[in-house]
């Protein structure tokens, strides 16, 4: 079976910047192991699969290692080969997924997603924290994940984490924040346990992110770069119990997956 697949830089508006994401359209899901191989052949940090369904979409995404419930980089990818090669009409679509609907709009060349708000709630610092990431935050607080908040973007970007001792925290990941330089905050995400060390550009880490600088900045309106090798730029906007962030995407390729089903 020939599948079609594309790759996409999501977060960014130049090749080679941001989140590289796997596309799949499928017409019907196939086994969740061959779902699984396909993601660990394509080896980015996800790989998503849509079916076309009377509601919209239904979108799934998978890390080389598991099946996520939410991820941002690669919805705004699989909104980008709807609208640009597989010729949906409109200005929005909307898809099903494990955490709920996600609709994405388009303006021109930028994509707004509207997610989920997770706000985080404050834990109390823990020595293993400390020691996993090689420094001490100066506040802990989680929602799927953990946030660590440091004082400034020198001290994000310096941080060389255990990937062991970050994989073996009780959380889904780590996100480590601070106030930018050139915006509002800036963040990394660590994700090794979940198969990736860390993660270029990760929408759903601004699901957490934008809750907690919103609130501690007084905006609802804020300029965020995750500061990965890679890099990327989001406009995120805290929005009652939603947030919506706003991007880029560039076409990588596009081509055929050759399976055996």
């Amino acid at each position: 079976m020939r599948l079609p697949l594309y790759q996409v830089d999501a977060f960014t508006s130049r090749l080679f910047g941001g989140n590289p994401a796997a596309i799949c359209p499928l017409e019907n899901w196939l086994p969740d192991a061959l779902l699984q191989s396909i993601a660990i052949e394509n080896n980015l940090a996800e790989t998503a699969y849509f079916v076309k369904e009377a509601d919209g979409y239904r979108l799934r995404w998978f890390t080389p290692a598991v099946e996520v419930d939410l991820c941002g980089h690669a919805t705004l990818a699989a909104a980008h080969v709807l609208f640009h090669r597989l010729g949906l009409a409109g200005d929005s679509v909307t898809f099903q997924s494990r955490s709920g609907p996600l609709t994405v709009t388009r303006s021109a060349d930028l994509y707004t997603l509207d997610f989920p708000s997770r706000p985080p709630l404050p834990l109390p610092a823990a020595d293993a924290i400390t020691a996993a990431l090689g420094a001490a935050p100066q506040a802990v607080l989680a929602a799927r994940d953990l946030l660590c908040v440091f004082g400034s973007e020198a001290e994000v970007a310096a941080l060389k984490p255990d990937m062991k001792a970050v994989s073996a925290l009780s959380h889904f990941a780590v996100i480590v924040t601070a106030p930018g330089d050139h915006c509002d905050f800036v963040s990394r995400f660590f994700a090794p346990a979940q198969g990736i060390d860390e993660d270029p550009v990760t929408g759903s880490a601004h699901c957490t992110l934008t809750p907690y600088w919103s609130e501690r900045l007084g905006k609802t309106h804020m300029t965020a770069r995750q500061i990965s090798a890679r890099g990327g730029d989001l406009l995120v906007v805290q929005a009652g119990d939603r947030v919506k962030m706003s991007g880029h995407a560039v076409l990588y390729l596009e081509g055929f997956a050759n399976v055996a089903i």
